[in-house]
């Protein structure tokens, strides 16, 4: 009987993020821990293979594919009040412990985590977003620079049916893999998880290539929005919010800083959500920064006027918001319409004014596609 595994390896195509290295090894760019991957052996991902001295990637399929609110992702400067074809496939170069997605993410190192693939082209997926009406279609649910050969592949058919793209990744990512994606992604999300480099190398990975990776993300011109989830107990230290929110101004105080509340998942149930006073903290202390655009989520209708858009100039409200529900958007054309302000973020024209009503994510079914085979709903982010 084929294991998950097999399964993955059979889904695979030769890999353009590597090169190859004497003795039938090969170097891995697609994420931060630049693997040298002996033959036969994959990289720390498990998702990317040396087989013959060939890097063999992640292609043709999908195993979590759901419409969400694109509130959710969460990207709060672009198209507000409507929604994101959402796609991800399966494997993480983390192995975070309060990981909500760990049943794709995890696959291939947690016997637990088991989502099998479903074969789709990248046709079907543009199709689909086309169906439902969604004018983004995003990578995500696991780490997507890991499998961002095959992304590019859908994003190019979605971007030449005038869709949006995007990425919501954990930003361990290589000035090669950024450059790979440039030309296809729009909107980059990076899960900043504190600001504390001993504590980042438990969950796998540095801070230092993180911090590096936000600055040349906007550097290079994405839209970029960063989250941190202020877990009780391993980031809520005042201190450690405070140097994140100091840095991102550093880089920009416009990039859009999410700080979102903890529920116990995955490994880490030894602990409670995070409080309200917690995350309107973090929010007081991404002003005190100087960051022109901070947001309380997973807390919704009880952080009063935080997960609202205000123009930095007059103070107008832009965009007011209660979860996922967009209840009004007063933007002309990407300007305050009060001071004429402009608003950073990719609005494409006038977004839609009206009360979107209560939004969830709504799991949907693959049709068979143009070519391959079929597919299931995927968790949700």
């Amino acid at each position: 009987m084929a294991t998950l595994k097999d399964l993955v390896l059979a889904r695979t195509v030769e890999g353009q993020l590597y090169e190859r290295v004497p003795g039938d090894k090969v170097r891995c760019f697609a994420c931060g821990h630049r693997c040298l991957i002996l033959d036969g052996l994959d990289g720390i991902c498990r998702v990317r293979f040396n087989r013959g001295g060939t890097l063999r990637v992640p292609h043709g399929y999908a195993a979590g594919v759901q419409v969400d609110p694109i509130e959710k992702k969460p990207f709060f400067h672009a198209f507000p009040g409507q929604d994101a074809l959402s796609f991800g496939m399966l494997g993480c170069d983390f192995h975070c412990a309060y990981c909500q997605n760990w049943v794709t993410s995890q696959a291939l190192r947690d016997p637990e985590a088991v989502a099998p693939p479903r074969e789709v082209t990248p046709r079907a997926l543009v199709d689909l977003a086309l169906e439902h009406g969604a004018p983004v279609v995003v990578s995500t649910y696991n780490e997507p620079l890991i499998t961002a050969e095959w992304a590019v592949a859908v994003f190019r058919e979605a971007r030449a049916a005038g869709l949006c793209t995007g990425f919501v990744s954990n930003g361990n990512a290589t000035p090669e893999a950024l450059d790979y994606l440039r030309p296809h992604v729009d909107l980059y999300k990076v899960d900043l998880k504190g600001f504390d480099d001993r504590r980042y190398r438990k969950l796998g990975g540095t801070l230092a290539n993180v911090l590096a990776s936000i600055e040349g993300l906007v550097g290079r011109g994405f839209w970029v929005e960063v989250v941190t989830l202020v877990v009780p107990g391993f980031n809520d230290g005042e201190e450690e919010l405070a140097g994140i929110a100091r840095f991102l101004a550093g880089v920009s105080r416009d990039v859009p800083w999410h700080v979102t509340a903890f529920h116990p998942d995955y490994r880490m149930d030894d602990r409670p959500w995070t409080g309200t006073d917690a995350l309107l903290k973090a929010w007081e202390l991404g002003r005190e920064a100087g960051l022109h655009f901070v947001y309380a989520g997973n807390r919704p209708g009880q952080v009063g006027s935080t997960e609202d858009t205000r123009c930095p100039g007059c103070g107008s409200l832009l965009i007011e918001r209660v979860g996922y529900r967009v209840r009004r958007v007063r933007l002309a054309s990407g300007a305050c319409p009060d001071c004429g302000r402009a608003i950073p973020g990719v609005w494409k024209g006038n977004p839609p004014a009206a009360d979107t009503g209560w939004r969830g994510p709504r799991a949907v079914e693959l049709g068979t596609p143009r070519s391959g085979g079929g597919g299931r709903p995927g968790p949700g982010d």
